[in-house]
This record gives C-alpha cells, sequence and structure tokens, in this order.
C-alpha cells in the first residue's frame, strides 16, 4: 500500500486521501494545543508559506494521547490553531498515533519504528511518498537537518 491510498478525513470532516497531496513534500506533524512544543505551529506555518511554491505541505494531526494536550474537539482545535497561530496548513481529524487504534497513517509512517514518543514528532515523506525523515519532537521544524532534506527534494 502506498501513503496516497491511506484514507484521512480533514479537521472540516472532509474526507479524502493522502492522494490529496501525491507529488509533493510532505512535512507531517502530530500537534497539540497545550504543549511546551506549541510555538512550533507558528514555525510549522512560516515553513508552509515559504516552501508551499516549491511543492512542500505540512500537514497538521492533532493527538490527544500525550498528556491531555488536544483535549477539544475538531472545531475548537481548528478556531485555536487559526486563531491563536495562524495555521493555514491542513489539518487532519484528531486521531490516535499510537496503540491499537492508531491511525494507518501513522503505521504507515512508524513502519517498524517505535511508537511516537510525544506531541511534534515530525515525519518527512518525498514526493514519491517514501518516510525520508523522522524527526523528534523537540527539533525546531526549520533546523538545519529538516531544511537541508528540503533542499534536497524540492525544485530550486
Amino acid at each position: 500500500m502506498s501513503i496516497y491510498d491511506i484514507p484521512v478525513t480533514l479537521n472540516d470532516g472532509t474526507d479524502t486521501t493522502m492522494g490529496a497531496w501525491e507529488g509533493h513534500l510532505l512535512l507531517i506533524v502530530n500537534t497539540a494545543s497545550r504543549c511546551g512544543y506549541t510555538p512550533q505551529l507558528e514555525t510549522l506555518q512560516e515553513l508552509f508559506d515559504d516552501y508551499a511554491p516549491r511543492g512542500l505541505f505540512v500537514i497538521g494531526v492533532p493527538c490527544n494521547q500525550f498528556a491531555d494536550e488536544e483535549p477539544g474537539t475538531d472545531k475548537q482545535i481548528a478556531c485555536t490553531y487559526s486563531e491563536q497561530h495562524g495555521v493555514t496548513f491542513p489539518v487532519l481529524k484528531k486521531c490516535d498515533v499510537n496503540g491499537p487504534n492508531q491511525h494507518p497513517l501513522y503505521e504507515f509512517l512508524k513502519g517498524e519504528g517505535p511508537d511516537i514518543e510525544w506531541n511534534f514528532e515530525k515525519f518527512l515523506v518525498s514526493p514519491s511518498g517514501e518516510v525520508i525523515g523522522r524527526f523528534a519532537p523537540g527539533m525546531e521544524p526549520d533546523e538545519m537537518p529538516i531544511i537541508d532534506l528540503f533542499e534536497q527534494h524540492l525544485p530550486l
């Protein structure tokens, strides 16, 4: 199965598949609005603004599995992300990233790797659909290991 076959639901309830972003570099991040890493939302938005013209999509995946840091409804999450953090990149419906109810997207992203350790773990997926990077929550989204991969996989 390709990542592009995985069904997802956007935060507004729209059903689609990851195929909506096929051919783009994807930075997929499990997010939360009450986390110490929540300021990364602004950095993610800046990266989306800067790199979208070259083919990057940031995709937020709200998750409440870590210390109840994303307790709201999808509508509340959308308001918080938009109004408090200026988010315009795609945000999926809140879901689990670990355990028996983990979303199939995270089953694909993790492969045989370990569980997600906390909010704001980042995965970079190439335009051909391969996971090319996994970054810890504490790594800022604009640190050079991530930016270097952007530059390797995005047209000039």
